[in-house]
């Protein structure tokens, strides 16, 4: 192969780990990233560099051994921001007492306190700065 040809060929992407990734829209892709990182102990595996407004069209995450993908919104290309609704980003953990307070060090807002739930699993919510519900499941032990 030539060097131009190799000198043009796509950087190999990091594995996408999980069976349904969600890929959220955020106002402030960058700064989710950080905190994704305080809060959950994420991985940034790949990102794409930010244009002149300081928004980046892709990152990806590894976070409790699964995918998060984000971007921020582009509005000139039919992708404006809009408040995130109708879904939750829930993490199954082994010790929900050390994530919580990860998460609330962080800065993440109590929604549901962490209590064994109906179903017999410990179960609490929180929204993130960028306006996500997360939840955090773990069994009883």
């Amino acid at each position: 192969m030539s060097q131009a040809a190799t000198a043009q060929k796509p950087e190999a992407q990091p594995e996408t780990r999980g069976g349904v990734v969600p890929y959220i829209s955020v106002d402030g892709a960058v700064k989710a990233s950080e905190f994704y990182q305080k809060a959950f102990g994420a991985e940034e595996v790949a990102r794409q560099p930010v244009d002149e407004k300081g928004r980046t069209m892709h990152i990806h995450l590894y976070i409790n051994g699964g995918s998060l993908m984000l971007s921020d919104p582009y509005p000139e290309y039919g992708y404006p921001w809009q408040q995130p609704q109708g879904c939750t980003l829930t993490l199954r953990v082994d010790d929900i007492d050390f994530w919580w307070k990860r998460g609330v060090d962080a800065g993440m807002e109590v929604v549901t306190p962490v209590e064994v739930m109906f179903w017999g699993d410990r179960y609490g919510q929180y929204r993130d700065p960028f306006g996500f519900l997360w939840a955090l499941v773990s069994a009883v032990k």
